[in-house]
């Protein structure tokens, strides 16, 4: 614990927190203070402070009208407890009120049990006389059915009563037991531990002075996310480029100059650097092993060079990088290290919670494209292309939400997009193209030629665009491809025409009309010896 009483030679400093960067796992956090210095201070306290911050990384600057000389930093740990008095104000008076209501319930209880108890009783009394009554027809039946009811009806109404009441006893119950332990914890003084920055100041001229401390602190984070949302209609997509930002370092960052980074702080500069890749024969391996055996003094052991695989890169040396700040708002990209900046919008409490800030919004004009593979699936892929801005920002890698005319699609992950460059987006299956794949023929040409079996495969496809736009697609289909010399395949035939790739990719670009059908023909041969088997010719 800290001396209560501060020396007249050290001052206690409140500062604030103005600004945070926050990198991929940690933040750079910025403290400014104004404090008034008569000349005769030592030292500057700044108290409370995390004790996740990395007391290495602590940086401290100042101006002011006071000259001062900064001498040095250290830091020390203390621990306090905090004020509970008014929490346990808090949950006294809630416990006072829930015994209250406990109590109104039992009475509740008690005369609801009392008055059952009167119609039992007056039920056993007059039972008697009423059959007697009844007997010598003193009384009429309606008024005897009129009594029974009155009985009847009071005895359910208070048995009704009674279990409506016995019910919330349990839920009160419960809720005491709970306020109950929580005002048993926070009694229970738990320490709290917290570091205080003590700032070496050699005062020359008293004066105001403004110190301004940086820290590099643990437990935050922060990721990109986007919502990509693509109207057919347009032919536009409108994308939200969001930062998702988490932090539980013990401080909350509430209307701070706000930046978010990829930068690598802390990393090393330097590349790092190749050992010796030794190679060796087995016999010069087998007379190491050999001398190794061998009773020699430690310092005559001499290993010989062995085989082995390359080395591993050297383990970079932790070196302080100074954080360079970019003026922006938010500014796209500086080198390969992209910089956000958010004058004023810090808003992130340390709950550990993710809290989403909005980066930019933006629209792009895109271009549809359908792609089918009718061998595996007989409807269309629908992709959107669109190309990022020029002078636009770097889109980094994040997880997107799309959204296809306000219907949700699913996610995906963007990779990193730079300005200028062109992004294929892939919306899923799209049954406004309908594709018929029909096998026409198989034909086995019963003349053997050249010593060749042949036999002719032949198919068509017919592609319905129900769509009420014109839509343009790529359709694949493929021929098998032969791994033996003895095996050839033979493109014969193919409307609209196009060349077979080495893969036996068959690709046509179509464009296909509102409501319109297209066709597709194309045939191949295989041919091989009659007396060999084709493995995996499976139609």
């Amino acid at each position: 614990m800290v001396n209560p009483e501060t020396p007249f030679w050290q001052k206690t400093v409140d500062s604030q927190i103005v600004a945070v960067t926050v990198y991929n796992d940690q933040a750079l956090v910025t403290r400014r203070a104004v404090v008034s210095l008569a000349g005769g201070e030592r030292e500057l306290v700044i108290t409370p402070l995390p004790v996740t911050l990395a007391t290495d990384s602590i940086r401290v600057s100042g101006v002011g009208t006071a000259v001062v000389k900064l001498l040095g930093v250290s830091s020390d740990r203390l621990q306090t407890t905090e004020p509970v008095g008014e929490k346990v104000a808090q949950l006294t008076r809630q416990i006072q009120q829930i015994e209250t209501q406990k109590r109104h319930l039992q009475a509740q209880i008690d005369a609801l049990s009392l008055q059952s108890n009167f119609i039992a009783g007056l039920r056993e009394k007059t039972e008697e006389p009423f059959s007697q009554s009844l007997a010598r027809k003193n009384l009429s039946l309606s008024e005897t059915l009129d009594f029974l009811n009155f009985l009847g009806s009071q005895y359910c109404e208070y048995a009704i009563a009674t279990g409506e009441c016995k019910a919330q006893l349990p839920e009160l119950e419960k809720q005491l037991q709970t306020l109950r332990a929580a005002l048993q914890k926070i009694q229970t003084h738990q320490l709290k531990e917290n570091l205080n920055v003590i700032v070496g100041v050699e005062v020359k001229e008293p004066g105001e002075f403004e110190l301004e401390i940086a820290y590099m602190i643990s437990h935050a984070s922060w990721q990109p996310l986007y919502d990509l949302r693509v109207n057919s209609a347009s032919d536009g997509l409108h994308l939200s480029y969001l930062a998702e930002i988490t932090q539980s370092t013990g401080e909350d960052w509430l209307g701070v100059e706000l930046t978010l980074s990829t930068a690598k702080p802390g990393h090393s500069t330097l590349p790092p650097q190749l050992k010796p890749w030794y190679i060796d024969t087995p016999m010069a391996r087998m007379e190491d092993i050999a001398q190794r055996s061998m009773p020699y003094p430690p310092a005559m052991a001499l290993p010989m060079p062995v085989f082995r695989s390359p080395s591993k890169p050297v383990k970079p040396e932790i070196e302080e990088e100074n954080a360079s700040e970019t003026v922006g708002n938010p500014h796209p990209h500086q080198g390969s290290v992209v910089t956000l900046k958010f004058a004023g919008e810090g808003k992130i409490p340390s709950d550990g919670k993710p809290h989403k800030i909005t980066i930019c919004q933006q629209d792009y004009p895109c271009r549809f494209e359908y792609v089918a593979i009718p061998s595996l699936v007989s409807f269309a892929y629908l992709q959107v292309h669109f190309q990022n801005n020029v002078n636009g920002m770097t889109l980094l890698p994040g997880t997107a939400n799309i959204f296809r005319n306000h219907i949700f699609v699913g996610t995906t992950q963007l990779e990193n997009i730079l300005p200028g460059e062109e992004f294929k987006l892939n919306l899923g299956i799209d049954e406004g193209l309908k594709i018929e794949r029909d096998l026409l023929e198989i034909q086995v040409d019963k003349k053997i030629i050249s010593n060749q079996r042949r036999v002719t495969y032949a198919y068509r496809l017919i592609i319905t665009n129900l769509l009420n736009q014109a839509a343009n697609l790529q359709l694949t289909e493929q021929l098998p491809v032969s791994r033996s010399e003895h095996i050839q395949v033979h493109l014969i035939g193919n409307n609209p025409e196009i060349e077979k790739s080495k893969t036996g990719i068959l690709s046509w670009v179509l464009t296909i009309s509102a409501q319109e059908k297209q066709e597709i023909y194309y045939q191949f041969a295989v041919e091989h010896p009659p007396e060999l088997t084709v493995v995996g010719l499976d139609i």
